[in-house]
């Protein structure tokens, strides 16, 4: 299991926290995805190396500006 941090700008409730987790979860191999748009927090978990480009662009596919922590 590989893990990988990110900050996410521009989350600000519930349904931007479920537009990310949507688009994150379309990844290939992505197991568990935590994001609070609270602290602006996405935390993804995969069963192989985690590709921070694919991530990167899903999140902007939401809406959204993230970068590796």
């Amino acid at each position: 299991m590989t893990t990988a941090e990110y900050e996410v700008t521009g989350m600000t409730c519930g349904h931007c926290e479920l537009s990310v987790r949507e688009e994150v979860s379309e990844i290939p191999g992505v197991e568990d995805i935590r994001v609070s748009a609270q602290d602006g927090r996405l935390v993804v978990t995969s069963s192989s190396a985690i590709d921070d480009t694919a991530v990167l662009n899903a999140v902007r596919e939401a809406g959204y500006a993230a970068v590796r922590r």
